[in-house]
This record gives C-alpha cells, structure tokens and sequence, in this order.
C-alpha cells in the first residue's frame, strides 16, 4: 500500500504554528514512506474565503520548504517544478459532494430536515483505533442521545466540513489522516460516514496539541502562534522546521539540532508523543541561533541585506565589498536578522541616533579629552585596519593611564550611537578613517 496523506487547511487569513506542524508531520511521513503528500484548501464557505487568506497558507508551506505532490496545473504544464502545481480546491469540488450526499439519500443513510439534509448516526459506540492514542470508544453523549443525526448540507445548500473531509479523503484515496487531537471528537462521526460509503476508512493519527508554555491552549493573538512572526522577525525556516519536530514527536536519542533530510529517515508515527506539547520561544530563539551561526557567508549576506531593506535601509547606493564587510562583523551575533537593523544599522546610515542611556553614561565632560585624543591617534594612523587600531587605542590608554574600556565605549557610541555590538576594532576598520574621524568630531560638542 503507498501511503497517502494530506494537510487540510481553512483560508482564514493566518497560518497557525499548529497547522504549519501538521503538515510538516504529514510531509516527513509521505517522504520517510515514499508516499505522497496532497495540499487541500478547504474553501467550501464562500463567505471567509480570499485568494489573500489561500495566499498565507501556500506562503508559508513554500517558505518551510513543504513541496505538494498533486493538484491541478497552474502554470506551463511541461515545467520541470512542483510548484507549477496548485493545491486542489473543496470549492471547485461541489459535483463530487452532490453525487455522493445523492447516493446516501438514495439508500436511506440521510434525509431531508428543514431544508437541510442529515446523516443517520448510528447509534452504538463507535471503535476509533488511533496509532498515537491508542483505541478510542466512542459513546454517544447524554444530549447526542436525543437526536445524533448531524448535517450533511445545510439548508444554503452548503456541504459541511464533517462530509467534504470524509468525501475527499475517500475520493483522493487517503490512507493516513494524520491531524490535531482537537479532532479527534469528529473522528466517529467521519467513521460511520465511510462505512455508510462501504468502505473501509483510513488510518487515523491525532498528534498532541501545542499549548503555550503554562499550558493554556494557544490562540491566534499569543507570540509564535502565527507562522508570519518567524517570517517578519528574521527566523530560518530550518530552524522552524527543527523546532517544530520536537513539538510532540522524539527521535529517541535526545538528539535536538536535526537538519530535515535527517528527520525524513528516522520520522515515523509510533515515534510521536502522546502528552501535549508546550511551546518554549526561548528554545526555538536558540536553535535559530545555532543555524544562523553556521549559515554560509552568500546567504547570510542576501538574508542580511532583505532584512535591512524591509526596515528602510537601502544598501544597493554602497559598494558590495562595503555591505558584505559590515555583515560579516555580524556573523554569529545575532540570533534573528530582524535584530540586524537595530544591531548594524549604523553602516548605512549617515546620520547617528545615540542610544539615550548610553549617551547619559558615556557622553560626559571627562570623556571629551580622552576622546579628542583618540581621534589624534587615529588620524596619524597609516593602515586603518583592525590591528592598527587596536594597538593605537592601547597606546592612548596607556598615555591616559586608564584601562583601554574607558576609551572602548565612548568611541563605540560616537561612531556606532550603541553601547554594545559587532567588534569595536572590526567596525571601525569597516567604517574606514575618514567616516570614522567625522563621526567622532560630531560627537565631541556632546561631551561638554
């Protein structure tokens, strides 16, 4: 049997960490099997529905690197990329639904009720064999007693998330459901609508839900639940995708930094964990760390220069060999690039914007001479580079007779406007001497 599976979405404008997880379960279980993986946007309710809410979801899948293996082509249909390959849509599915809901009329399993049509529950408990829960009894509740019959399609004419799922999922030959234990409560109810079809239903994985680190559930409005935050604050998705295996699901050797080809050979379904997972944005902020430590020069210098850009600094006026010497201070500094324009701002702008705090501490009158001093030093100096000014700092420390720290700050916010960042020494050899001469001079009349 070739496993099939799929991820499920509702266009509803955001793209919940939890739902990006789902289909990273599914997509490492259709590559860790050599099945196939099926993007399906359920769009049946016209009414919550844009192509900018089914836009977010495809964003984000494409930016975690979940590449769809079926749909109808969008593009050149001899073209080599699975992207030319949308995902299949619920909405342009309505023939299927009628044809189906027609044949259970047809055989008494529904009937018509105030316009509606409803599906005839069984009544006896219904078996829910689960690979992460375990077997599930089903009973029916004390007001399902009453009337357990539910809607197939309501009196609009519209189908039901209850009965498109079931129908899709029979029709596209799904053999794994792999989703959030918060479905789990649906799962007889789509049972007893395969039976109803005379066949057998699929194989059914509820994975644990993630909740907010004090184990309240995690709503669209808590930090990290939407996939744009890891987009607009600067995260790789290698690390998202790292972190997010570790939500509910254990590799069994403690190991947590995994490249994802990695995860692809050891995931499997009786590996995922059966407690809720919590998320800790503390862990996920160093795991990006460790990528963003080892990420190759050229792509920390095109993440660099996108995240400087979205913040209004336009580097594409300076020279290459400038931009890339001042990203390369930053190499291994920052955790997230959207730290970046704060931390390395200073490069591409002309104008400094001295951090209050530090100016109220370093900008002082008994700082002025010893600052005067440093820039003499430095105008002497023949070769600007790191070493050079190293060697000239430490020598002007030791005419002053204080310890070079002394001279390390005040110089660092004159030519950066920030108490703390890249190498002093490294900096201000990108800078170069005459940026660096003027930058001190500016600041000198604050001194007093």
């Amino acid at each position: 049997m070739k496993i099939r599976v799929r991820f499920a979405p509702s266009p509803t404008g955001y793209l919940h960490i939890g739902g990006g997880r789902t289909a990273l379960f599914n997509w490492l279980y259709a590559r860790h099997t050599g099945g196939t993986f099926i993007l399906r946007i359920e769009d049946t309710d016209a009414a919550r529905n844009s192509q900018a809410a089914v836009d977010v979801i495809l964003d984000g899948l494409r930016w975690l690197g979940l590449d769809w293996d079926e749909g109808p082509l969008t593009g050149d249909a001899t073209g080599p990329s699975k992207g030319d390959r949308g995902p299949y849509f619920q909405s342009q599915r309505k023939e299927n639904y009628q044809r189906r809901v027609e044949a259970l009329l047809s055989r008494g399993l529904a009937y018509e009720h105030e316009g509606a049509i409803k599906f005839r529950m069984p009544r006896e408990p219904v078996l829910i064999p689960d690979l992460v829960v375990g077997d599930v009894l089903r009973k029916l509740t004390d007001r399902e007693e009453m009337d357990p019959d539910f809607v197939l399609v309501r009196s609009d004419g519209q189908p039901v998330f209850h009965f498109v799922n079931v129908v899709d999922d029979l029709e596209m030959g799904i053999t794994h459901v792999i989703r959030g234990e918060d479905h789990l409560s649906n799962t007889s109810k789509h049972i007893a609508l395969f039976k109803a079809f005379g066949v057998e239903p699929p194989k059914y994985a509820h994975i644990p839900l993630i909740l907010n680190a004090d184990g309240s559930k995690m709503s669209k409005r808590d930090r990290g639940a939407s996939l744009s935050t890891y987009t607009d604050e600067g995260f790789l998705s290698e690390a998202v995708n790292n972190y997010l295996c570790l939500l509910g699901w254990s590799p069994k050797d403690n190991i947590e930094k995994m490249a994802l080809a990695d995860v692809v050979g050891r995931f499997d379904l009786p590996q995922i964990l059966r407690h809720n997972a919590k998320f800790d944005f503390e862990k996920l902020v160093w795991l990006q760390g460790e990528y963003c430590r080892e990420l190759a020069p050229d792509r920390f210098y095109e993440l660099g220069v996108h995240a400087l850009a979205k913040a209004g600094l336009d580097t594409n006026a300076l020279p290459v060999a400038y931009v890339k010497s001042a990203l390369d201070t930053c190499r291994g500094k920052i955790k997230t690039f959207a730290e970046l324009p704060a931390y390395a701002g200073f490069y591409f702008r002309d104008a400094i914007a001295y951090d209050p705090e530090a100016a109220k501490k370093g900008f002082v009158p008994e700082n002025k001479p010893r600052l005067e001093k440093v820039r003499d030093a430095f105008s002497q100096l023949a070769a600007f580079d790191a070493a050079s000014l190293e060697g000239s700092l430490k020598a002007v420390a030791a005419e002053l007779g204080v310890k070079v720290g002394v001279l390390i700050h005040p110089t660092r916010l004159a030519c950066t406007g920030n108490p703390h960042g890249p190498s002093l020494y490294h900096l201000l050899e990108v800078l170069g001497k005459e940026k660096v001469l003027q930058r001190v001079e500016q600041a000198l009349p604050l001194l007093g």
